[in-house]
């Protein structure tokens, strides 16, 4: 059969089975109902449709009247301004008094847990089986799905566990009793003859909290562990078991998982794993499957969705620069179904198709290759959502007598997630059920090719395409560095890889390179892995005062020919070290997990900020290089620019020492200054890379001076010299200071007040609201917190949680971390690795114990004993603001725990240290949001997310107070500081004559 002959039978087999179901409306678009009016109005209303199906996801949390109603009044205003799907309720409520707020309770919580109902077949064991006997004896399979995605600790994992156990137990007791469903021929214990009664889907991630793609091999063997015993539980009942699919970032993970598991029990045929259509990668993925079923000789069965989280895979590669995994066009994902449809069924003899779907074309295809095929049905049935799509779910009873529907079970509040998809997908513009059963559309345009749509779209999209965008200088507009993506193999392999490499040349001597040649001298410092200290990273060359004063030197001489150096030719060599450093990407991120002892996402962002400070500088200082005309007076010209300030320290930390040295050192060198760098001494061998970055770009000799030193005395020579005009220092604030105050000091033939650029420490806070999403508050303090040994000055050492929900914060929080384990963090598996050496180690140790008479101890890990600088992860509570450690950085893995009565309490609290870093806050209420943004005072503070980890451009950084003098490392008006601006006005009146004048550039 030809596609075209084909195409005309599914057409005509769609036109008849819409005929079988026409005047029927799924009750979700039945207006009739308090849902149907709410899909309705979202559908009307883009503003609407958000705020609802944000009150829905926050609804669970709501346990008082007057959390309700303030939310109600905060999402959707007061009660004239509501729409009448709502508004009757607040009439009824009066939005007044307690009474009001309960009436008001009453009212919502009735209408939305029956709109949750209509989505989730039971709430309790109980009620689930109850209502899938009755879904059988109309004629419906089901397979149920525990809802939970996520769990955040080894306990949640097993309560995850043990509710498919207790499930399955119960089910054990009652399935025998089941009159099969009808079918042709086979084992009359069967549904259809072929199928078991007893079929439930698992989602993977739920098995084992930390799941990632960096521990990809930790991952599977910790979910394989799980979900084997819910297997044997369902080979016990004969039963069927599905492997879901979750977010792309896991679907690896989740296909190994399924091929180990086939592998366990090969002749066990009754296993499944979803495929998402809408990913670009199944098309490879799926060929992969079945070669290696036909290889391993066993049975496998697929369930091909769509796909459900469309929005959060664009979002998510859009914010990391990341290839888009979904097609972008939803014709695309129908096609790909049907090509991929057909590759199952082609492959019936080893492969079991279940087709999940209610779109009425994509049904009407299957079912003509099944019969093309000569597809027996025991190798194919259909699957579609409990609770939608009603008429077309009977459709498929009457013509398939095979449909088995898709049942979520378990408590409301991971239900809300579940709940918030189907409502989105359900009002999205392309949804088949929207316009077939909302919008009543042609269905000729429903039955349509979609592989005849897409290339429609695809060439609508290609005459819309505009021009490409040029940035500052004719380079590309700045795009953040593309961050590591662990769910490559190549990503994932090459970290192991080159860290092999890279051991391979530890131990060499890094010279000093002043005026563009290496200086060796004769005072060297080993430099260490903390992780081991008796691996010898590298011995670097010390500079005395000597080898400083030569380096000051070399950068005066250098300095007038720089300054004059056109600007883009300076811009130009900081885009060429961004290419080298790309090319290096994954070598330079291995000498940081070594050196450094960073985790590999850790050290990869390290150098991924290094380029993106070169990239985002090189077009700053261009769109800064032009004189701009300013004024508008007759008779004269005033010119407006700016000019380097002339030779630069750049003294910079070890936490991160590739990204934040680039970062100054950049800055100064594109506004036209020379460079003396003094790395820190833990280091000074990655801080050596940016010599071999800048050598190989062949950047003038004397710009860039590399002159590791031993502590204060280099450091004050360097500060003190009267030939230096720009200090650029990020580190401690005790360090800060001294080096504002030396600076502020005159020496005999000092020409400039020496400007100061300065990032010191914080203090920062982390608020919790008493509606804060805990499934992601949770992950993402614990990250703020401990993310590379919280060695980080943005790292959250306080969170303060309002009282109402303290007390399972802590509980999950803890439990999380007790989940972790600290060790070598070249290891993917380690959450935590050792601090930077034996000082922090002590010093950290000296605060955790004043914490533990401060307060009490929630949680303290163990840690290595053999060797390296570790200290224990650790959590302490009963923190009030006064006590050292909510007042005084630790910078090291120390959380202290702060319980608050509401949320002004909270603010206050998180403004109550001379810091002013970065903030937190977890919260879903909009006014309280609004309340963070003017009041809790920081420079980079953070909603919804963790607070660290700010990108260039994006999330300029830099706090005030004691954090810093108020710049903006990678913000447009960060290199303002490494100049001074310069006014020239020229009268050009001459005889009375004064000529127009045009805003061309003038060059100074």
């Amino acid at each position: 059969m030809n596609n075209s002959e084909l195409n005309n039978r599914v057409v005509a087999r769609g036109k008849e089975f819409f005929s079988t179901i026409s005047g029927e409306k799924p009750s979700l678009f039945n207006k009739g109902a308090w849902m149907g009016k709410v899909m309705d109005w979202s559908m009307k209303n883009e503003t609407f449709k958000i705020q609802m199906f944000r009150f829905v996801d926050v609804f669970p949390s709501l346990t008082t009247g007057k959390l309700l109603t303030d939310h109600i009044r905060e999402y959707f205003g007061e009660e004239k301004d509501m729409p009448p799907v709502l508004s009757t309720g607040a009439k009824v409520a009066g939005m007044l008094g307690s009474f009001g707020g309960a009436v008001l309770n009453k009212f919502l919580t009735t209408n939305i847990q029956e709109m949750a109902r209509q989505f989730i077949v039971g709430e309790n064991t109980k009620e689930a089986i109850k209502n899938m006997e009755r879904l059988r004896k109309d004629g419906f399979a089901f397979v149920v799905d525990v809802l939970g995605e996520a769990t955040l600790s080894e306990r949640e994992a097993d309560i995850y566990m043990n509710t498919y156990l207790e499930l399955l137990d119960s089910l054990k007791k009652e399935y025998k009793d089941w009159k099969p469903l009808p079918g042709r021929g086979g084992d009359g214990s069967l549904d259809w003859g072929h199928a078991p009664k007893v079929n439930v889907a698992v989602k993977p991630t739920a098995l084992f909290c930390l799941a990632n793609p960096q521990d990809f091999e930790g991952s599977v063997v910790a979910i394989l562990n799980r979900v084997r015993k819910i297997a044997e539980k369902v080979i016990e009942l004969n039963g069927f078991l599905c492997i879901d699919m979750e977010s792309y970032r896991h679907k690896d993970i989740i296909i190994e998982v399924y091929k180990r598991l086939k592998l366990e029990y090969p002749a066990y045929p009754h296993f499944g794993l979803v495929l998402q259509a809408y990913l670009v990668d199944t098309d490879k993925d799926l060929p992969e499957l079945l070669s290696w079923a036909r290889e391993k000789k066993v049975q496998i069965s697929l369930r091909l969705v769509k796909g459900a989280y469309w929005d959060y895979e664009t979002v998510k590669a859009k914010q990391n620069d990341w290839k888009v995994p979904v097609w972008t066009i939803k014709a695309e994902s129908d096609a790909a179904y049907e090509r991929q449809a057909r590759m199952i069924l082609e492959n019936s003899d080893i492969c079991h198709f279940a087709c999940a779907s209610h779109n009425i074309r994509t049904i009407s295809a299957v079912m003509e290759m099944a019969k093309e095929l000569n597809v027996p049905d025991e190798r194919y049935e259909f699957q579609v959502l409990y609770g939608m799509a009603e008429p077309v779910r009977k459709g498929i009873l009457k013509v398939a007598g095979r449909i088995r529907l898709y049942c979520p079970y378990g408590d409301m509040v991971p239900g809300m997630g579940y709940l918030v998809r189907r409502l989105l997908e359900n009002t999205a513009n392309e949804s088949f059920l929207r316009q077939s059963f909302a919008e009543d559309a042609q269905i000729e345009k429903l039955l349509e090719d979609p592989a005849l749509t897409a290339e429609r779209e695809r060439a609508a999209r290609a005459a819309k395409q505009k021009a490409e965008a040029k940035g500052p200088g004719n380079l590309p507009p700045f795009n953040n560095e593309a961050m590591v993506d662990f769910t490559r193999a190549d990503h994932r392999a090459a970290f192991p890889k080159t860290i092999a490499e890279v051991r391979k040349q530890l131990g060499k001597t890094y010279p000093l390179f002043i005026n563009g040649k290496e200086v060796k001298t004769g005072d060297t410092i080993p430099s260490v892995n903390p992780n081991q200290p008796s691996e010898t990273v590298g011995v670097v060359c010390q500079a005395g005062t000597k080898e400083v004063g030569d380096a000051i030197a070399a950068a005066k001489g250098a300095f007038p020919a720089w300054r004059d150096t056109d600007i883009k030719v300076r811009a130009e060599y900081l885009v060429k070290a961004a290419a080298v450093a790309r090319r290096r990407i994954f070598e330079l991120s291995a000498w940081q997990v070594l050196e450094i002892g960073k985790q590999w996402d850790q050290a990869y962002a390290d150098v991924c900020e290094a380029i993106d400070f070169l990239e985002y500088y090189a077009r700053e200082m261009i769109t800064l290089g032009s004189p701009k005309r300013i004024g508008h007076a007759p008779g004269e010209l005033n010119h407006y620019f700016y000019e380097p300030k002339g030779v630069a320290a750049v003294i910079s930390p070890w936490n991160f020492p590739l990204a934040i040295s680039m970062g100054m050192v950049s800055a100064a060198i594109v506004a036209g200054n020379c460079v003396v760098f003094k790395p820190s001494g833990l280091t000074s061998v990655i801080g050596y890379h940016i010599v071999e970055l800048f050598r190989e770009v062949g950047l003038p000799d004397g710009v860039f001076n590399y002159t590791p030193g031993r502590g204060s005395v280099m450091g004050d020579y360097l500060v003190d010299s009267p030939d230096i005009s720009l200090i650029a220092f990020t580190g401690s604030m005790e360090v800060g200071l001294r080096i504002i105050e030396r600076a502020a000091k005159v020496y005999p033939g000092q020409e400039n007040v020496k400007k100061i650029v300065c990032e010191m420490g914080g203090k920062n806070a982390i608020i919790i609201d008493d509606d804060a999403d805990l499934d992601e508050a949770v992950p993402h303090v614990l990250y703020s917190a401990f993310g590379f040994q919280g060695q980080k000055c943005s790292a959250c050492s306080r969170v303060i949680v309002l009282d109402a929900v303290y007390d399972k914060f802590v509980e999950r929080l803890v439990s999380m971390a007790q989940a972790t384990l600290v060790g070598p963090s070249e290891d993917p598996a380690h959450y935590m690795g050792a601090v930077a050496d034996d000082k922090a180690m002590k010093t950290i140790k000296e605060y955790a114990e004043i914490g533990k008479k401060e307060g009490h101890v929630l949680y303290e890990s163990k840690v290595p004993s053999d060797s390296g600088y570790y200290v224990p992860m650790t959590i302490i509570g009963g923190i009030k603001p006064e006590h050292r450690i909510a007042q005084e950085e630790i910078f090291g893995p120390v959380l202290a725990v702060m319980r608050a009565k509401d949320f002004d309490q909270a603010i206050a609290w998180a403004n109550s240290t001379k810091f002013a870093l970065t903030g937190g806050v977890f919260s879903r209420s909009p006014e309280h949001l609004a309340q963070a943004r003017k009041e809790f005072r920081v420079g980079n503070l953070y909603l919804n997310r963790n607070n660290t980890g700010a990108l260039v451009g994006r999330q300029p950084f830099g706090g005030s107070k004691m954090s810093g003098v108020g710049t903006k490392a990678g913000g447009h008006d960060y290199l303002l500081h490494f100049m001074d601006p310069r006014v020239v006005t020229e009268n050009t009146m001459r005889r009375g004559f004064a000529p127009v004048e045009e805003d061309d550039d003038w060059v100074a």
